[in-house]
């Protein structure tokens, strides 16, 4: 069986690397947590990984705004190595900040122009605040590898910059037309609503994006907040133990590269 190998990807202000190279780890990946100067002085670095991960965090304080500045670095910098990476089938995944960073490089949603960097956006809350709450995740497309179709979950968030917005009607319809649209917000039925269903106004209560492939996942919640069932909220009061719904994402991603590697 293949050796899966993660990378997370380290820059100024990133404070969630930790809890997800150990995710990475929990789904069997070897897994190295690396600093974006090193990638940037060595490019060939990325080559022996099959899985990038841009974890969650205040990367540069988020100043400009939420992710711009590693986005920029990414660029300015690593664009042509993580697009090659990208074309030789191997995985991404953003996670909170890392999100935010994967669509305003262009990367997502949809990797095939750079158009979308304009089209599609990450923005303030609705609230005006900081949100740390608890939330549930309902599927929206089959072909995204990282996720298992069908299977709600819940996780939590922890962000001020949530809200994706895409420029018009016909740039919504073109996402979910092209299946790009990975996640929603819903509640514990599966049915949209307003606030705090929703908790940042994101329009048509998306929760994350995929590309074309399905190899490459943006999500504003935290999956490798709940690796063990003790992470759930309410986890003592269950009659069942809780099931891990994080570890879906990281699984499935170990999984696919142990069978297409």
């Amino acid at each position: 069986m293949v050796e899966v190998k993660a990378i997370v990807l380290r820059a100024a202000g990133i404070n969630c690397d930790m809890e997800t190279e150990y995710a990475l780890e929990l789904a069997g990946a070897k897994t190295q947590r690396m600093h974006i100067n090193r990638i940037i002085e060595d490019k060939t670095l990325l080559e022996e990984f099959q899985i990038i991960v841009f974890p969650g965090g205040f990367s540069y304080g988020d100043d400009v705004a939420a992710g711009k500045i590693l986005a920029n670095q990414i660029i300015h910098h690593l664009s042509e190595p993580i697009q090659k990476f990208i074309d030789d089938g191997k995985l991404v995944l953003g996670i909170c900040n890392g999100f935010q960073v994967l669509v305003k490089t262009g990367i997502l949603p949809g990797n095939n122009s750079t158009k979308h960097q304009e089209e599609t956006t990450i923005t303030y809350n609705d609230s005006g605040k900081f949100e740390d709450r608890w939330v549930y995740l309902a599927p929206q497309t089959n072909k995204c590898i990282f996720i298992e179709p069908g299977r709600q979950i819940y996780l939590p968030i922890a962000h001020g910059e949530g809200k994706v917005v895409t420029k018009d009607s016909a740039t919504l319809d073109k996402l979910k037309s092209e299946g790009l649209v990975a996640f929603k917000y819903v509640d514990k039925n599966g049915q949209e609503g307003d606030y705090p269903i929703n908790p940042n106004g994101s329009t048509d209560s998306i929760a994350g994006l995929t590309d074309t492939t399905g190899r490459i996942l943006g999500l504003m919640p935290h999956p490798e907040r709940f690796v063990r069932p003790t992470q759930h909220p309410h986890w003592s009061r269950l009659k069942e133990k809780p099931a891990s719904d994080g570890m879906t994402i990281f699984n499935n991603a170990v999984k696919y590269i142990q069978e297409n590697f």
